[in-house]
């Protein structure tokens, strides 16, 4: 597929080189267009050389080939990385000073912008307007990263790592130019990994969940325009791009951040493994194995059923709520039973095991509605399943 990489002036420029080799790695045809300032950044000729396609940063170059109309018409993918506010901004307001800007009004085809600039930019009003009236019109800006920053300033504005902005992208193309923002201007929660019960300082009670497919419903909702809140309880998955994320431990904890966050979703996937059950007492010292004495049975009691929660009392009228059930047997007979038991709009049902769902890559369910609809989906990376659950979410707003 042929995609135009956009460069900013801003100093994340050289990690645009990164995602420029990945796009060309996986057999995408590249043209790079930066501007001017970009160019005091990283050189015409690196980008050449990595392209394998001729830079340049005016309309008034190879005029014969009309590039300012033509690089936008024929591209499968615009994605400026890094986005500056500058950009920003002529891009929202439909200025067209240079090439880059003459290609952002010519495409017909997904825009991804990805920014990167200090914290008090992305804050502005101005910035936050320019990146609502982008958004309304389809395009896709991905969130900044909290991080490090120039000079020793940190905060949101980091350029994410660009190995997630190209799988952001990838997502985006998989997708086709017809439906790659159908969730924009949604806010939706995810929730991802396994809940861990800490029995003392170095114990706990946890389960398998590696948090794969909630990272990949996240990702997905993003590419397809979605303010996204992923929720992630003790996972060592990379941060995905465009996701607000914040971490929890117990279920305990995540009962609270979804009550917290939940208040102005659209839509709530409960994809985490929440534990059932946790120690009623918590040991201030590890406890100790003694010779020749069997230990002390663990009394347990139970957390807190966050789904149920949250399906009998929604903080926003007409707000979706999304279930996961993992079962080991009577796989449909008993998702049937928990959809009724805990409320929901839809229930993900599938099996699990040792590796089996848990940790692996690919995953297949069926998903129950509250209207009686039942969907099957065949096994198949995770995101494959993710897409089929927004798909049903989106036709249910």
């Amino acid at each position: 597929m042929d995609v135009v990489l956009g460069v900013s002036g801003g100093i994340a420029a050289y990690k645009a080189a990164e995602l420029l080799r990945r796009f060309t790695e996986s057999g995408h045809r590249v043209r790079v267009v930066p501007t001017a300032s970009a160019l005091n950044f990283v050189g015409a000729a690196t980008w050449s050389a990595l392209s394998g396609n001729p830079v340049s940063t005016e309309v008034w170059e190879s005029v014969h080939e009309v590039p300012h109309v033509r690089i936008g018409q024929g591209a499968d993918l615009v994605v400026v990385a890094p986005a500056t506010a500058d950009i920003l901004a002529k891009a929202a307001h439909g200025l067209a000073d240079d090439l880059l800007t003459n290609t952002l009004l010519t495409a017909r085809c997904p825009v991804v912008f990805a920014p990167a600039m200090h914290t008090e930019m992305w804050e502005h009003p101005a910035t936050r307007e320019n990146v609502a009236t982008l958004r309304r019109r389809g395009s896709l800006v991905i969130e900044p990263a909290v991080g490090r920053l120039t000079g020793k300033d940190t905060g949101k504005g980091r350029f994410p790592d660009p190995e997630a902005v190209f799988a952001y992208c990838r997502r985006v193309l998989d997708r086709g130019p017809a439906a790659s923002a159908d969730l924009t201007g949604r806010h939706v929660v995810v929730t991802a990994g396994g809940t861990r019960e800490p029995l003392d300082p170095v114990r706990f009670l946890g389960n398998r969940s590696s948090g794969r497919q909630g990272y990949a419903l996240a990702s997905v909702a993003a590419a397809r325009g979605a303010e996204v809140t992923l929720l992630a309880a003790n996972t060592s998955l990379p941060d995905p791009a465009g996701v607000d994320l914040a971490r929890v431990g117990t279920a305990l904890e995540l009962r609270e951040a979804v009550r917290g966050r939940a208040a102005d979703a659209d839509a709530v996937v409960m994809a985490a493994a929440v534990a059932d059950f946790r120690p009623a007492a918590y040991a201030e010292g590890k406890i100790k194995k003694v010779e020749g004495e069997e230990p002390a049975p663990v009394a347990l009691v139970r957390n807190p059923d966050i789904l149920a929660e949250l399906s009998a009392d929604r903080p926003r009228p007409g707000q979706l709520v999304v279930g996961f059930a993992a079962e080991t047997d009577d796989v449909l007979a008993n998702g049937r039973a928990k959809l009724a038991r805990k409320g929901c709009d839809l229930l993900v049902v599938n099996q699990v095991g040792v590796d089996l769902t848990f940790g692996s890559e690919e995953n297949e369910a069926v998903v129950l509605g509250a209207d009686g609809s039942e969907t099957p989906i065949p096994r198949g990376p995770k995101t494959a399943l993710a897409e089929t659950v927004w798909d049903l979410v989106a036709a249910r707003f």
